[in-house]
């Protein structure tokens, strides 16, 4: 049961939610203190395990009928009477690993920080969650995910009293958005034949799969772009989405009949979050000892 709790998790994509907060917040505040501890495990575990676990839960149907889900891209409990005894466990996980933590992080802030940190979480249920379901409402879904990454960071920002607009802030949140919105719209494109079969829309599902390939390729130029407004040495960072671009220009031409296919780009793009993630720590590096 722990096992398949920690699954559900996505241990790979931890750092991917963690990483942004603890970022954020140490950049501002420039010291180690309970609020980077709390908040950076916060978003490494408990929020994953919400965020995927929610996900796993109502989205176990068309996940049975998904060839690709299984290990790291999702597991799936065959027997149903097994898979509904961890979905319980799932969700009361989520609730005891979430809640205590977020109310400690929600006395540490003013109304702002509060607000921000309450509609990340409200995001990250409402994508999966009966009722709200934001991951079937095309183009809502691919905004949404994106804001699941970006929340941490807009949060840890809010939370060290950073103004969002502030010339070398906003270029970072807005390309990440887009950075994000282009990685979950091409997510998409590997699943748009078993989506139409289960019934589940998505923004690949609407305009197709090579439309989606290239509007995401569109979207990590765009953040590139943004980067380029960050005074240097930040500037630098605007060559990283450009390697992401260049890893969809393969598909360029993948129709809906072959959008399994995509897949394999999918999987580059878990690899390709080390290297990058590494230069962007490089870069964090040389600005906070300002040797550029």
């Amino acid at each position: 049961m722990i096992a398949a709790i920690v699954r559900a998790s996505r241990p790979i994509s931890w750092i991917n939610t963690a990483y942004p907060f603890a970022a954020g917040y140490l950049m501002v505040v420039r010291e180690v203190d309970a609020v980077l501890i709390v908040g950076t495990l916060f978003f490494l575990i408990p929020y994953n395990l919400l965020m995927y676990g929610v996900n796993d839960v109502f989205d176990y149907e068309s996940d049975l009928a998904n060839p690709r889900k299984g290990g790291v891209e999702g597991d799936v409990v065959r027997d149903r009477a097994a898979a509904a005894r961890i979905h319980r466990a799932i969700l009361w996980a989520s609730a005891l690993t979430v809640i205590p933590p977020a109310v400690w992080l929600a006395t540490q802030g003013d109304l702002a920080a509060l607000l921000t940190l309450g509609l990340v979480l409200f995001g990250v249920v409402a994508y999966s969650a009966p009722g709200l379901r934001f991951k079937e409402k095309p183009f809502l879904d691919s905004v949404t995910s994106a804001l699941h990454f970006v929340g941490p960071l807009l949060y840890a920002l809010v939370l060290a009293n950073v103004s969002l607009l502030d010339a070398g802030v906003w270029p970072v949140w807005a390309a990440f958005i887009l950075w994000g919105m282009a990685s979950h719209a091409f997510g998409a494109v590997q699943d748009v034949r078993a989506d139409r079969a289960g019934g589940i829309g998505s923004v690949a599902t609407v305009i197709g799969a090579r439309a989606t390939t290239r509007l995401a390729a569109a979207l990590y130029m765009g953040a590139s772009a943004l980067l380029l407004f960050l005074p240097w040495p930040g500037v630098l960072a605007a060559l990283l989405p450009l390697a992401y671009a260049a890893s969809l220009a393969r598909f360029w031409n993948v129709t809906d009949a072959t959008c399994e296919d995509a897949n394999r780009g999918w999987r580059t793009f878990l690899w390709l979050n080390q290297p990058v993630g590494f230069l962007v720590t490089l870069l964090l590096i040389v600005e906070w000892n300002g040797w550029l």
